[in-house]
């Protein structure tokens, strides 16, 4: 049986690559990551923000559709809100950026990502009220 990385809501499952082979080999191909590991290289992280900083916008009907897909209902007005200002501000559109970079990498197979669109829009609302705080 075919080890799930994912619940039936889309929800990221914990994988024990430590105890199992399946979950160390799905570790290894990347279809999961660890993101918890403060272990990672230094080199490890920078492919990581190299690959979640690349400068992207995409209209905001199409960051609707990404944040539709990615987000329960409860959460997509005030996500897509955070966002499209996140979009405005230069404080802040970096996390913005990596929404955009991680949903891309979600889409294109790379499971684990959904989770950092979660910690995006988060790190963009943190971001946003230290800027308001600076007026």
């Amino acid at each position: 049986m075919k080890r799930k990385f994912h619940d039936e809501k889309g929800n990221s499952l914990m994988a024990f690559p430590a105890r199992s082979q399946e979950d160390y080999t799905a570790v290894n191909k990347g279809i999961v990551t660890n993101l918890i590991d403060r272990r990672n290289s230094k080199a490890q992280r920078k492919g990581l923000r190299e690959k979640l900083d690349k400068e992207i916008i995409v209209n905001d009907e199409e960051l609707k559709r990404y944040v539709d897909d990615i987000f329960h209902e409860d959460f997509r007005t005030i996500s897509y809100n955070i966002l499209i200002a996140a979009k405005k501000n230069p404080k802040v559109i970096s996390a913005y950026y990596n929404f955009v970079n991680a949903y891309q990498l979600f889409k294109n197979g790379k499971e684990s990502y959904g989770n950092i669109c979660c910690l995006s829009v988060d790190k963009a609302k943190e971001l946003l009220k230290k800027a308001k705080a600076l007026y």
